[in-house]
């Protein structure tokens, strides 16, 4: 048997605690010892270092927010808390680490601003280095009033920092240098898609952006060299005829680069792709229903035989197994009872 720790990062409404811990038996597709072990408010993205000692949460307390850093213990699942950082702008909605540990990234959809972080060779979080505040609108009177930034990361070889935001239609990269935020190239998306995540190929040029409001996936050439996206090709994530409320949630890629999947809330599925090794364009193979409501994220665990679904609005997780070669998903177990999840998140190593 092959079990993995997880961890879910999920919004306190109802009975929801914080950030939950749970393993997965990877040989059975089973999801178990579920349990709250950091307690804080609206922990709705969390992220693993890549030496599995050190997990960071967004959070919300007393009106503003930031992340909160939490160290692991890789036996239990414990986590100790370590310190946080408050931001000026409340609590943000994603956070991502480098992978030296040095710098973390947090993207706040209502401010509209992305903020930098350097971090303390211990992992816990040194002080806040950089803001940068997006500026703009789109014509989705609604949703695109003004900036709303949606996920902060890194490309691939960590030259750059990209900002993803719905509010704009922009996809920002910035230089990181001495800690401190400069922009340097921005995408301009299709006017009204509202950009939301992005995922870049492990090992080829290309990128995939997920649009929350158009329900598409972008995929992008991205030039290392020169710190720039350009355009190759929009592929729909929902079925055809599909005419219902649906917004576009997470996108991820297989470890080997051959598959992409991308979550539907509304029309509650995932939808898989395969990836065309010379173009990088994507052909649908699949969309699969998670068995529940409102579909936030997913991951595929470390094995790559699995891929688990955080359903937010039916407060459940789904298990699907995945083929490797295919990358078609096979439900294994639905309804797992989580309290409002909205993201989920592997240790590496296997306990």
């Amino acid at each position: 048997m092959t079990t993995y720790r997880g961890y879910i990062g999920t919004y306190t409404k109802g009975e929801s605690k914080g950030v939950y811990s749970f393993t997965l038996d990877s040989n059975n597709y089973k999801v178990s010892d579920i349990s709250p072990v950091a307690e804080l408010k609206d922990p709705t993205y969390v992220a693993i270092s890549d030496n599995d000692e050190m997990i960071y949460a967004v959070m919300k307390e007393d009106g503003a927010g930031g992340i909160s850093a939490y160290h692991i213990n890789k036996q239990t699942g414990e986590l100790s808390f370590v310190n946080k950082a408050i931001t000026a702008d409340g609590g943000p909605c994603h956070v991502t680490i480098n992978t030296d540990q040095t710098k973390a990234l947090s993207a706040n959809y209502h401010s509209g601003m992305i903020t930098a972080f350097t971090l303390n060779s211990n992992g816990s979080i040194k002080e806040i280095s950089s803001t940068a505040q997006h500026v703009g609108s789109g014509p989705n009177d609604e949703r695109q009033e003004k900036a709303h930034a949606h996920f902060s990361g890194f490309t691939p070889e960590e030259n750059y920092a990209v900002a993803v935001d719905l509010g704009t239609d922009e996809v920002i990269l910035y230089t990181l240098e001495q800690g401190q935020l400069h922009s340097h190239y921005t995408y301009h998306a299709p006017p009204g898609s509202g950009p939301r995540h992005i995922a870049f190929h492990p090992h080829e040029p290309y990128a995939y952006i997920m649009t929350e409001l158009s329900n598409q996936v972008i995929v992008c050439h991205y030039n290392a060299d020169l710190g720039e996206l350009r355009e190759l090709q929009l592929i729909s994530t929902l079925p055809e005829g599909f005419v219902e409320h649906s917004q576009g949630s997470a996108i991820h890629l297989s470890k080997d680069g051959k598959f992409v999947y991308a979550g539907n809330r509304g029309n509650d599925s995932i939808a898989c792709f395969s990836v065309n090794e010379h173009s990088g364009e994507l052909e649908l193979l699949e969309i699969v229903s998670t068995e529940g409501s409102w579909p936030r994220d997913f991951q595929i665990d470390p094995s790559g035989s699995i891929l688990l679904a955080s359903n937010q609005e039916s407060s459940t997780l789904t298990v699907f197994s995945r083929n490797k070669e295919t990358g078609r998903l096979t439900l294994q177990e639905a309804h797992i009872d989580v309290p409002y999840p909205v993201c989920v998140t592997f240790l590496t190593e296997p306990i």
